[in-house]
C-alpha cells in the first residue's frame, strides 16, 4: 500500500511530458532490499498499478483511456526493479547502490522502447506519427532517471530501518 500512496500521493509536478517525481521509487527500493523476492515482486507490481490507477483515474494525470498503456506499463518497468534489487540484497552498500542504479536504467529502457513503439506505430497521439517523431516523443522517458536522487534516500531509509528493527531482512525463512 505504501508504494500506492507514495506513486499517487507523494509526487512532485514537472513540466510535460513528464508528469511528476514520485518518493515512490524510494519506497520500493527498500522494499526490494528489505523483505523476500516474492513480497517484494508483488508488492512493488501491485503498489505501483494502485498508484498510477489512481493518478490516472482520479487524479485524472492523463486521459483514462490511457489507464490501458500506462497501469500495465508501471508493472513492466517496476516490478522487475524488485527483482534486481533483490538479487543484491546480501551484498555491500556500494553493490546496492550499484544495482539501483542498474534497476532505473532498466525502468528507464521498459518506458523508453514500448513507448516508442507507441507513438511511432500507433493512435497515441491521434495518428501514428512515425520513427522519428515517436522516437524523440519517447525519449522524454530518460527523464526517468531522475529518480537515481532516490538512491541515497532508499539507502538512508534501509540502514535506519535495519538499525531501528535490530535486522537485516524481513520474513526471512
Amino acid at each position: 500500500m505504501t508504494t500506492a500512496l507514495s506513486t499517487a500521493l507523494l509526487g512532485i509536478p514537472l513540466p510535460a511530458p513528464l508528469a511528476e517525481i514520485t518518493f515512490a521509487p524510494a519506497i520500493y527500493l527498500t522494499i526490494a532490499v528489505l523483505f523476500p523476492r516474492k513480497v517484494s515482486f508483488w508488492s512493488t507490481a501491485i503498489g505501483s498499478a494502485l498508484g498510477e490507477a489512481i493518478n490516472v483515474l482520479i487524479f485524472g494525470s492523463a486521459p483514462a483511456a490511457f489507464a490501458l498503456i500506462y497501469i500495465p506499463g508501471m508493472i513492466w518497468a517496476r516490478a522487475p526493479e524488485a527483482l534486481i534489487m533483490n538479487r543484491f540484497r546480501r551484498k555491500s552498500t556500494v553493490w546496492l547502490a550499484l544495482a539501483m542504479v542498474i534497476a532505473t536504467v532498466y525502468e528507464t529502457l521498459a518506458f523508453f522502447f514500448p513507448d516508442w513503439f507507441f507513438y511511432s506505430f500507433t493512435f497515441f497521439y491521434g495518428s501514428p506519427t512515425g520513427v522519428w517523431a515517436g522516437l524523440s516523443l519517447a525519449a522524454f522517458d530518460f527523464g526517468t532517471l531522475i529518480d537515481l536522487l532516490w538512491i541515497p534516500v532508499a539507502l538512508l531509509v534501509i540502514r535506519a530501518i535495519r538499525k531501528a528493527f535490530g535486522t537485516q531482512f524481513f520474513g526471512e525463512t
